[in-house]
C-alpha cells in the first residue's frame, strides 16, 4: 500500500512531495499531463516564502545566488505604491522565478528525495475505506493509499470526487487581459524602463496604474519576455468564446489609456489569456477523512499582490510534518486536523486582502475618493507596515499557549553559534525536523526522549530575547524558554508522546 498519493505535480504538490520525502515518507506524485505546459503562469513568489524556501535550502538553487534573501524596498497594494524603506523592519521578500522554473526546481528536489514523479496519469474516481483510498486512473487501473491529497488546482477532481463543497462568489464585473509582448524600443522610457503614452506620461514598470477606463500593469522582466495586462469592466462586452488575441489586447490598452501602443509577440510560445471576473472561494473543509487538499484546490481568489503562491506552498509545508507524523505514528490525537484550523484561517486573510484591493482598483468616482484618503494612510509607516506584514503573511500567528509571547509566530532568522561555529536557522531546518535551539544546556536534556524526532542544537542564539525555542518543522515556534514542565507539554502537544 502506498503511504501518500498526490494529485497534481503543480509547485503546491510537488512542495508537499519534498516534504513528506524528507521525513520519511515518500509519497506517489500523479499527474494528468504528460509532461509539463511550460504555460506562463505566476512570474514569482512574493512575501514570506521566499524565507521558507531558504530554510529548506531552495532559494539559492531557485535564484542562483549564493547570500540569503533581502527584503524588497517597494511593492504595490491595490495599485498604490508602497515604500518599504520607512519601515524599520521590512518584511516582504520578492523571489522572481517563473511558475515553469519553480516546478522543474521542485521537480528535481522531489525526485533526489524519493519521490515517484508519474506523469499522464489522471485520476478519475476515489472511493475511501476505513483503512485506505482507492484511487481510479482514467487507464482503468487503481492504486491503495493511506492518504490522498488534492493539488490539482482550482477545479480540482480529488474536491469534487471526495464531496467536499467550494463556497464563494464569483464577481463577473471585471474582464482581464494578459499576455507576453515586445514593444519597440521608441515606445519605453530609457530611465526607468516604462511605457511611454503620448499625452500621459509613463506607465511605470511593475506597477498597476489607474485610470478612469480601467487598470494596466507593465512587467518587463529581465532576461525574458515582457508581460502587459489590463483590467477593464465590461464594456464593451467580450465573447468568451473567441481565442484571445494580441489585437484585443492591444485595443483593450488603448481604451484603458486613451492612446495606442505598438504591440508585437515575443518569439516562441507566449501567454494570450482572458480572465472574465474574479472567483473567491474556500473549500467547505480541507479533510474528508483520508482525503485533504492544498493550495488553488482548497482555495481560489484573485491574484492581486501575487499570494497565490505564498499561500499554497506554506500549506504544503504545515500539511508535510503533520501528516509524515500520523503516517509514521508519531501524532499526537488532532494533529492532522490542525492543518484545517491554522491554515483556513490564513486564507482567509488572504481574501480579504484580495477583495480590498480588488475594491480599491475599482471604477466610479467613490473609490477615487476613498483612493484619496488611502494614499493618505499609506503615508504613515504604521499602516504600511501593517498592510506590508498583510501581504507578506508575516503576521500569521497560529493558536498557541498565551503565556509564551513567542509561540504561534514563525522564527526569526535566529544564528546559533555552535562550538563548530555560527549556523543559521536557515542551515539547520533543510532536513524540515522539529528542532530544539538551547543556549542553556538545559533544555537538551529535557527534549532528549524525543530525540527520534526532535533535532537539538546548543549554542548562544542571535537574533532573539529567548534563550531556548522549539520550532516546529514549517519553521513556527511551539515553544519559547519556559521551564521544564511547560517544555515537555510543547513537546508532546507538537510531536506526541516518546517512544
Amino acid at each position: 500500500m502506498i503511504d501518500v498519493v498526490i494529485v497534481g505535480a503543480g509547485p503546491n504538490g510537488l512542495m508537499l512531495a519534498c516534504e513528506l520525502a524528507l521525513a520519511g515518507v515518500h509519497p506517489v506524485v500523479l499527474e494528468r499531463h504528460a509532461a509539463p505546459t511550460g504555460e506562463p503562469r505566476a512570474n514569482g513568489l512574493v512575501g514570506q516564502v521566499v524565507r521558507l524556501l531558504d530554510r529548506r535550502g531552495l532559494y539559492a538553487r531557485l535564484s542562483g545566488e549564493s547570500t540569503p534573501p533581502t527584503p524588497q524596498p517597494a511593492f504595490t497594494f491595490g495599485a498604490f505604491p508602497l515604500d518599504l524603506t520607512m519601515l524599520a523592519e521590512n518584511p516582504h521578500y520578492v523571489l522572481g522565478v517563473p511558475q515553469a522554473q519553480l516546478e522543474a526546481g521542485l521537480a528535481v528536489r522531489a525526485a533526489e528525495l524519493g519521490a515517484d514523479l508519474r506523469r499522464g496519469h489522471e485520476v478519475v474516481d476515489l472511493r475511501q475505506r476505513p483503512d485506505a483510498v482507492e484511487v481510479h486512473l482514467a487507464d482503468g487501473t487503481q492504486l491503495t493509499s493511506r492518504f490522498v491529497v488534492g493539488a490539482d488546482g482550482g477545479r480540482s477532481a480529488v474536491r469534487r470526487l471526495a464531496g467536499i463543497d467550494f463556497p464563494g462568489v464569483t464577481n463577473d464585473r471585471s474582464i482581464s487581459r494578459t499576455a507576453t509582448v515586445t514593444v519597440p524600443a521608441s515606445s519605453l522610457d530609457p530611465e526607468t524602463g516604462g511605457l511611454l503614452v503620448l499625452g500621459h506620461g509613463v506607465v511605470p514598470p511593475f506597477q498597476h496604474t489607474r485610470t478612469a477606463r480601467g487598470l494596466i500593469a507593465w512587467a518587463p522582466f529581465p532576461g525574458r519576455p515582457a508581460i502587459l495586462s489590463t483590467t477593464e469592466w465590461p464594456d464593451p462586452p467580450t465573447n468568451d468564446e473567441t481565442p484571445m488575441s494580441l489585437a484585443e489586447l492591444r485595443a483593450s490598452v488603448a481604451r484603458v489609456l486613451g492612446a495606442d501602443i505598438p504591440l508585437g509577440a515575443p518569439d516562441g510560445p507566449g501567454l494570450l489569456r482572458r480572465l472574465t471576473g474574479r472567483n473567491t472561494r474556500i473549500a467547505a473543509r480541507y479533510r474528508a477523512d483520508r482525503v485533504l487538499l492544498v493550495g488553488d484546490a482548497a482555495h481560489v481568489h484573485p491574484a492581486m499582490g501575487g499570494p497565490g503562491l505564498n499561500l499554497g506552498l506554506q500549506d504544503a509545508v504545515n500539511l508535510g510534518w503533520k501528516l509524515a507524523a500520523t503516517v509514521r505514528g508519531w501524532a499526537p490525537p488532532g494533529l492532522l486536523d490542525t492543518y484545517d484550523s491554522e491554515r483556513r484561517s490564513v486564507a482567509e486573510r488572504v481574501v480579504m486582502s484580495t477583495q480590498a484591493q480588488s475594491a480599491l482598483i475599482g471604477p466610479g468616482d467613490e473609490i477615487t475618493g476613498l483612493r484619496e484618503l488611502f494614499a493618505e494612510l499609506l503615508r504613515k509607516p504604521e499602516v504600511t507596515g501593517h498592510i506590508a506584514a498583510l501581504m507578506s503573511g508575516a503576521d500569521i500567528s497560529y493558536p498557541a499557549d498565551p503565556t509564551d509571547p513567542l509561540a504561534g509566530r514563525c522564527a526569526p532568522d535566529v544564528v546559533v553559534h555552535t562550538d563548530h561555529g555560527p549556523r543559521r536557522l536557515a542551515e539547520l531546518t533543510r532536513t524540515a525536523r522539529p528542532l530544539l535551539l538551547d543556549s542553556t544546556g538545559v533544555s537538551a536534556g529535557t527534549a532528549a526522549p524525543w530525540r527520534d524526532r526532535v533535532d537539538v542544537v546548543t549554542g548562544s542564539l542571535e537574533g532573539t530575547t529567548a534563550t531556548a525555542l522549539l520550532v516546529r518543522p514549517d519553521c513556527f515556534i511551539a515553544w519559547s524558554a519556559g521551564d521544564a514542565a511547560t517544555l515537555r507539554a510543547a513537546l508532546t502537544h507538537h510531536f506526541g508522546l516518546p517512544r
